[in-house]
């Protein structure tokens, strides 16, 4: 398979999974989003149905095919992938995902497929997105006994990451690799603007998105409100700070909030936090990337021994 070109040598542009993308006037192309009508505020699911997207990475594809909430459809791998990766492939994907066979072919044909220079290592899977939760239901499981089993796998602190209009995929699959590293309960996004699920995202997560709920709320400011009603302090993360995160003595449940670079929280958004706060960095770094943020803040409210 070879990449389609236009006459002056050019290829199609591509959606996120790496399909192309509609010409003008032809409405949405296949894989991109599609919009319905008014979404229930904390609604967790991205994209509509029939959505399919290609992940692709060692460690994207491997989380996916361990995850059993996963639903994979095809997986290619290059013939030095399937040496390396295809015993490991095997052992340690969901059983869920035994009947899936993997098809070997040439590097060039898995390029065609993806986003132009996507690093994928050999491997892509073709998928559903994940079905995610809403936020209200993160928060208050239906069962007494959903609750219980929650509190035993997350001891000690609770905290909840919310993104006001974080838009780079890079970004936002950094900081749900932070969130699993440390053990956040989820990472909360607005649905305008925020990236969906997609390869880029899964890539930079690097296994993250498939052990991290990634909620897309209609209303950053009213999933406050709820976030506050279930007992979270909700921390803003904001340079001009007058308290450092480290000396604000947060309680046992946080909503951390994290702006976009440059434009940082927005006004609703910072009415509604309970206080700002910062990281204190030495000139001449004024501020952090979002994501080392992300990372630093939950090091400091869940790494710490």
């Amino acid at each position: 398979m070879t990449k389609r070109k236009d006459k002056l040598g050019r290829r199609p542009p591509r959606t996120g999974d790496g399909r192309p993308a509609a010409a003008s006037g032809d409405g949405p192309a296949a894989g991109e989003r599609r919009r319905g009508g008014p979404k229930e505020p904390g609604r967790g699911g991205r994209g509509g149905p029939g959505r399919h997207l290609w992940l692709f990475g060692v460690h994207a594809v491997r989380a996916a095919l361990a995850n059993p909430n996963r639903r994979a459809e095809r997986l290619l791998t290059t013939p030095e992938a399937a040496q390396i990766w295809g015993a490991r492939l095997r052992e340690q994907r969901h059983p869920r995902h035994a009947g899936l066979a993997s098809q070997t072919v040439p590097r060039r044909e898995i390029d065609a497929l993806l986003p132009e220079g996507a690093v994928h290592q050999g491997l892509a899977l073709l998928c559903a997105p994940l079905d995610q939760p809403a936020l209200a239901d993160l928060l208050a499981p239906a069962a007494p006994q959903a609750a219980e089993t929650l509190a035993a796998e997350r001891p000690g602190r609770r905290v909840v990451v919310l993104l006001d209009q974080v838009t780079d995929p890079h970004n936002v699959g950094a900081v749900l690799r932070s969130a699993a590293a440390f053990g956040a309960l989820a990472v909360v996004a607005l649905d305008k603007g925020a990236p969906e699920e997609s390869g880029t995202l899964a890539k930079s997560a690097s296994g993250a998105l498939e052990v991290v709920p990634y909620i897309s709320v209609v209303n950053l400011a009213r999933s406050l409100d709820l976030l506050k009603d279930h007992g979270f302090w909700c921390l803003g993360l904001a340079g001009e700070a007058a308290e450092t995160l480290a000396g604000s003595r947060p309680g046992e449940a946080v909503a951390l909030v994290l702006g976009a670079e440059g434009s940082g929280l927005r006004r609703l958004t910072r009415e509604r936090c309970d206080l700002l706060v910062k990281l204190p960095t030495r000139p001449p770094i004024e501020s952090l990337n979002v994501s080392n943020a992300a990372a630093v803040a939950l090091y400091e409210l869940l790494g710490r021994p």
